[in-house]
């Protein structure tokens, strides 16, 4: 009996030692006991995220997704500035709780961290030189820059094997790569493209190609066996959708009157 008592008093200790680790894994609480969420976001990628010359302050379509989640959540919104090839190790690491920067659904990336619903959809597209030729197979065996760490990394060596891919940090690195005839096309989302060209002095001296590299869905990220933070997300998503807020922050950075108009051909929906 004494020994029975003792193997139960052990299960005892063993369920509770599983409960306190269970409810030290809840990400979700651990945000709402702390006050804030640290989202990664990026502060060289605009209209999605870059830091605004007359206040300083991040902003884009990403950051204002970031505070309305950290507002859904009741608790203060702490950005991370980050690029492309720091975002999943910023999640990973702890520094971030939420990727909100413009990150692609891969299937690769979806073994390392879990995705929201796509809150944005976009294309891969090339930027060239105004004079250069239209058609998108013309440059496979060109030098073609991209942003390190990126799907359209990825997307160029599979389509273009033949093709000199140059990785830079970010975006405008690699404007600066085409300008000086480092490289004869970047590629990158469409909308971060027309964004890039529209805030160009020279402008006129490039041109973004027509013809698509590839579909993008763009997810929030989360770390791996977080449901319930990742139900949140989620449940935000849709929310803001359905308000008819989501359309405002397209609108705000995407719509008719901003330097880089796309029309929205999506909704967030529940998956």
């Amino acid at each position: 009996m004494a020994y029975a008592h003792t193997q139960k008093k052990m299960l005892v200790l063993a369920l509770l030692g599983l409960a306190a680790s269970g409810a030290h894994a809840d990400q979700l609480a651990d945000i709402r006991q702390a006050g804030v969420v640290k989202i990664a976001t990026f502060d060289a990628n605009p209209p999605f995220g870059s830091v605004d010359p007359q206040t300083h302050q991040l902003v884009g379509y990403d950051v204002d997704f970031a505070q309305a989640l950290a507002k859904s959540l009741g608790v203060k919104l702490e950005l991370v500035a980050t690029n492309p090839a720091n975002r999943i190790p910023l999640l990973q690491s702890g520094k971030a709780d939420l990727i909100v920067a413009d990150i692609t659904i891969t299937p690769e990336r979806a073994q390392v961290i879990d995705f929201s619903t796509p809150y944005f959809v976009t294309g891969q597209q090339f930027l060239v030189p105004a004079t250069s030729t239209d058609k998108l197979d013309d440059y496979g065996r060109a030098r073609i820059g991209a942003v390190k760490g990126t799907t359209g990394e990825q997307a160029l060596h599979q389509r273009f094997p033949a093709a000199r891919v140059l990785a830079y940090d970010d975006i405008p690195l690699a404007f600066t790569a085409l300008r000086n005839g480092n490289v004869q096309a970047i590629t990158q989302d469409s909308t971060i493209l027309a964004g890039l060209l529209a805030g160009a002095p020279d402008k006129a001296s490039f041109k973004i190609l027509p013809d698509l590299l590839s579909k993008e869905e763009i997810g929030v990220g989360v770390k791996k066996g977080q449901p319930a933070l990742l139900k949140a997300v989620n449940d935000e998503l849709v929310k803001l959708e359905a308000s008819g807020e989501a359309a405002k922050i397209y609108d705000a950075w995407f719509g008719p009157a901003t330097p880089s108009p796309q029309p929205r051909s999506f909704k967030i929906e529940a998956q």
